[in-house]
């Protein structure tokens, strides 16, 4: 009687099938696994020189085909087998050296089977895992995604061959074992990951073996690229190979086994290993100096690393087996059901992938779906297939020989996996813009210390000199003042003893007689007259003498009045050169500045890129949102968050629970641009759920979007605050309450001024949204919307061109609307406002949404009878019955068929025309 299904302990029992396959496996001899390469070697060796690809694995680059690797491996006989089948010959005869299998149909007729590889019950565990698991681990490391999976009748080895710890005995392990020594030899810690999941699929229902509360996992299929994910999976990463064989222990200690008839551990569901290896490849980066050519200022190119990352799967496949050898009843039953169910949805797939089939049915289990990609994908895939010697079993054998054959005719399309670490790029600039930033500081110190230094030595020297300048001075004057007075002095002295002497001659001369006065009165005047003139001489001559010695001491003093003033002017001419010092190191500090600006842009710009390539490329990643508002905006501004998909929608979600609406819109009043800037980027994702516009509106997140537009003059912000007040117009709702606060203006004038395309396609998006509510017709057009949408024409961009082509046929559709129901006489404000020249002209245009929009604005233009004779004169019946003959769209050819023949103004002009 079968045992009911139950948890596995991971303990080994003697008497089990991985022990005997162990045992007489560690007899092989080396004489018996001497075969020739595989034909897939040289593709193998092959791949691995020729592993650059295209960067971006989700890019839809040519892939190198690849033919699924099926070998197939004999099972020792066992206990039982050797006495029950002791007088019947094995069902398998095996040539390894001819890569053949032989099935024996009785005991004259055998049909011959070729494989990739032919593996005796005497191949050694290590001969398995080089011929089957090591050229697909070798192209898991160089990029590309593998698989390794074991198929056969329950009780043939599978779970021995692949997941076998090989604790007591070394030369047993699996390999999976085997697998991760090989990726850990090749990885570099520092730079490169190992990632590991293992699964178990039970009942059709997957189910986490390190954490067994996690029982019911969800399928997650990427819609453009098909790429299958499981993000409620737990993903550990994994250090060292001692790590990983306790967790495949831990792993193996909840899979389900029960005692069957044919094996007393059967395997009750299907194990999935995954293996994510994410390596950073070497050798791409360049250095490129600064350009004052600092050596210290060295900085790596902006182009981020490449990262490549290869997922190997490696599956276990629970065995088929037939109920009435197996035995199995009860839970046990259903049990197998199950499995066999499976395992022909798998058989369906690999018999339509080999026969070309237009239609693969990989939606009939969910086992199908996990292997995609193993079949018909883009990975390498080997297969080995176990099988036991016992005649008595030769269906199940025929069979399972039959899986492997049509295996081997399904060709897979092997592409590279490559993307930029962004994430890593972040990191590096920011380690450099610190050393940018400490290395400006240092330098600015020494900087500013070297000017104070010669600050004030010119101001000491300058002090000096004028000291100098000022002494000699006034030594020189007080020498020329003493000069002056000793002159003053002895000229008073002589003219005093001139005056005495002229008085004494004066009174000799009056004694004598008259007679000799008489006399003398005609001589003594000549001679006293004769004295003075020689006196006065020799008086002119000193003075003269006098004056000569001022002057060569005033010139003396000029020159040395010259030469100050040249120590003055030298003096001066230092203090220029210093100041012109002073000029180019303040010029050198703005340029260090500017660059710091540019790196921290450049570092802003990088994270918001790589929010969105995350966005496109890991749509399986699941982020972890912290839960402290203060914390995120700090990872957010170092692009430092914790995994690939933080701007997943359910991040978002998680954010918005955990951090509060009210904190969120806080940020957009910062007094930090780049806070700002990140906060209206999280308002703007939530806005794009309809469940959290209400919300945000009722917290005043639409008036402060509008404050943002008005008061900010930063063109992200108003870019990303246009597309969150875009995602928000969507709301019927919203729409009135964006009027009223004279958001439609707002908008104009950013449009105005805007020369962004992205910035004018966001504005346009949300006027277009506007134009679509009737109610809002006469206002919005009162407040200059259609002028600004025609307007926006300017940028000649298709994106902004196909946003306005949008507005102005929602506008139309609702003129064509109100004119229908009788609200709404005379011409249409489009005619009016002059856009009937821009529909003509680009009613024909190349890209398909502009054409597809212009032409329903025809259409609904001319519906209303008034508008006929403005369309005639303005050449859009001509574009009314192109668009009725050549429109690719069958609706808006009906439409505009209809429109021309209800209108008598139209059908009046056509019969003109003779059309």
């Amino acid at each position: 009687m079968a045992a009911s299904g139950g948890y596995r302990n991971g303990t080994h029992k003697g008497n089990t099938k991985v022990d005997r396959l162990g045992s007489l496996g560690s007899a092989t001899k080396s004489s018996s696994l001497k075969s020739k390469p595989s034909p897939a070697s040289p593709a193998a060796s092959g791949l691995r020189r020729n592993s650059t690809g295209s960067v971006g694995g989700a890019k839809d680059d040519a892939g190198v085909p690849g033919r699924v690797r099926v070998a197939v491996r004999l099972r020792p006989k066992n206990a039982e087998e050797l006495v029950a089948d002791a007088d019947f010959a094995d069902c398998v005869e095996l040539q390894p050296e001819l890569k053949r299998l032989k099935l024996r149909k009785n005991n004259w007729d055998t049909d011959t089977y070729e494989f990739d590889e032919v593996l005796t019950e005497f191949a050694s565990q290590k001969r398995v895992y080089e011929v089957v698991a090591k050229p697909v681990v070798e192209s898991v490391l160089d990029g590309y995604n593998g698989t390794v999976m074991a198929y056969g009748q329950t009780g043939t080895g599978k779970t021995y061959t692949l997941g076998r710890l090989g604790e007591g005995d070394t030369a047993a392990r699996g390999i999976m074992v085997r697998a991760l020594e090989d990726i850990f030899a090749e990885i570099s810690p520092e730079t490169d990951s190992v990632s590991v999941s293992y699964l178990q699929l039970y009942m059709e229902t997957i189910q986490d073996l390190l954490d067994p509360a996690n029982d019911n996992i969800s399928i997650v299929e990427d819609p453009k690229t098909g790429d299958v994910s499981l993000p409620g999976a737990t993903l550990v990463e994994i250090r060292d190979q001692q790590s990983f064989v306790e967790m495949l222990r831990l792993g193996e200690a909840h899979r389900f086994a029960a005692n069957t008839k044919l094996n007393t551990e059967s395997s009750r569901s299907h194990a999935i290993l995954m293996v994510h290896v994410k390596r950073s490849v070497k050798g791409r980066d360049s250095t490129l100096s600064s350009e004052n050519g600092n050596s210290s200022l060295m900085v790596k190119t902006f182009k981020p690393p490449v990262v490549r990352k290869g997922k190997l799967v490696v599956v276990d496949l629970a065995g088929s087996e037939r109920i009435d050898k197996s035995g199995s009843e009860g839970h046990t039953l259903e049990e197998a059901k199950s499995i066999n169910l499976s395992l022909s949805a798998l058989g369906k797939c690999i018999n339509a992938l080999a026969e070309n089939s237009a239609h693969v049915p990989v939606r009939d289990s969910k086992l199908t779906r996990l292997l995609r990609d193993s079949f018909g994908g883009t990975a390498r895939t080997s297969l080995v297939v176990t099988i036991g010697p016992s005649p008595r079993h030769r269906g199940e054998t025929s069979s399972t020989i039959m899986f492997g054959q049509r295996a081997m005719k399904v060709e897979n399309m092997l592409k590279i996996k490559e993307e930029f670490d962004y994430k890593s790029l972040s990191r590096r600039l920011e380690i450099q813009l610190d050393k940018l930033i400490v290395e400006h500081e240092r330098q600015q110190k020494v900087f500013d210390d070297e000017v104070e230094r010669i600050t004030v030595e010119a101001q000491n020297r300058i002090s000096e000199t004028e000291r100098n300048y000022a002494d000699a001075l006034e030594k020189e004057r007080l020498k020329y003042q003493e000069d002056y007075m000793q002159s003053i002095k002895k000229l008073e002295e002589q003219w005093v003893m001139n005056q005495r002497k002229h008085a004494s001659e004066r009174t000799t001369s009056g004694l004598k007689d008259d007679n000799f006065d008489k006399e003398l009165n005609g001589a003594v005047p000549v001679a006293s007259a004769a004295e003075k003139t020689a006196e006065l001489k020799k008086l002119l001559q000193n003075e003269a003498s006098l004056r000569a010695a001022a002057e060569e001491e005033i010139n003396n003093l000029k020159s040395q009045v010259v030469q100050w003033k040249r120590l003055e002017a030298a003096g001066n001419a230092e203090i220029l050169k210093l100041r012109k010092m002073l000029e180019d190191e303040a010029l050198r500090r703005e340029k260090l500045e500017e660059e710091i600006t540019i790196l921290q842009s450049q570092l802003f710009q990088l994270s918001f890129e790589a929010d969105e390539t995350r966005r496109q490329l890991d749509r399986g990643g699941s982020g972890k949102v912290l839960g402290d508002l203060d914390s995120f905006m700090s990872q957010i501004r170092h692009s430092q968050l914790s995994d690939s998909g933080n701007g997943d929608k359910a991040s978002m979600a998680k954010l918005f629970e955990q951090v509060g609406l009210q904190k969120i819109l806080s940020l957009l009043e910062a007094e930090d641009a780049d806070v700002r800037i990140h906060a209206v980027k999280v308002v703007a994702n939530l806005a794009a759920e309809e469940t959290n516009q209400k919300k945000i509106v009722e917290a005043g997140g639409l008036s402060s979007l509008l404050m943002l537009l008005r008061d900010s003059e930063d063109e992200t912000i108003q870019r990303v605050a246009a597309g969150a007040i875009a995602n928000l117009a969507m709301n019927e709702t919203n729409q009135e309450l964006i009027m009223s606060q004279g958001g439609i203006s707002l908008l104009s004038i950013t449009a105005t001024h805007a020369e962004d395309p992205q910035t004018l396609r966001m504005v346009a998006g949300a006027i277009a949204n506007l134009c679509g509510n009737d109610k809002l017709q006469i206002k919005l057009r009162g407040e200059g919307g259609i002028k600004a949408l025609l307007g926006m024409v300017r940028c000649g961009h298709p994106d902004v061109l196909a946003q306005v082509a949008r507005g102005i046929a929602n506008f139309a559709k609702c003129e064509s609307r109100a004119s229908s129901q009788g609200t709404k006489n005379g011409r249409s404000l489009l005619i009016e406002d002059g856009a009937l020249p821009w529909i003509v002209q680009n009613s024909n245009n190349e890209a398909s949404p502009i054409r597809r929009h212009i032409e329903l604005a025809l259409c609904h233009l001319a519906q209303h009878e008034v508008n006929a004779k403005d369309m005639i004169s303005g050449g859009a019946l001509w574009e009314l019955v192109r668009i009725s003959r050549d429109c690719s769209r069958e609706d808006i050819r009906t439409l505009a068929n209809r429109t021309l023949n209800s209108s008598p103004t139209f059908q009046s002009e056509l019969r003109r025309l003779r059309i």
